[in-house]
């Protein structure tokens, strides 16, 4: 028997001990240590859906489909046809806006923000 036979277990067993302490959470677990509550059930909602702490940038008079590019990742967003005829908005470089929902400037309450737009073509 060789020594590389002798040593695969033992070096298996090290490796399955680095992968498992990989694996293990160094934040403590306050469930265990957390009295259970008496009171109703706290409702939560979902992360992705809060507000952010954040104001409408001042985009009014600008290009949609530019403000799109440079907000997208960043703002749940909506473009609706402010000329009253109920258009729908499919290619943002065409249009611009006239004002937004909140307004620029003022801080994200609920989502989406709404971005009230008319073709390039048309005044506010």
């Amino acid at each position: 028997m060789t020594v590389t036979k002798l040593l695969r277990p033992a070096l298996a067993a090290t490796l399955l001990a680095s992968v498992a302490a990989c694996g293990a959470s160094s934040v403590p677990d306050v469930s265990a240590n957390t009295p259970p509550s008496s009171g109703p059930a706290e409702t939560r909602r979902p992360a992705d859906r809060a507000p952010v702490a954040a104001t409408v940038p001042d985009v009014i008079g600008g290009n949609a489909g530019r403000a799109y590019e440079q907000m997208s990742s960043e703002l749940d967003m909506t473009f609706k046809d402010a000329s009253g005829q109920g258009r729908p908005v499919d290619d943002p470089a065409a249009w611009k806006i006239c004002n937004s929902q909140p307004g620029p400037n003022q801080q994200i309450t609920k989502f989406p923000v709404i971005f009230n737009v008319i073709k390039t073509t048309e005044s506010c």
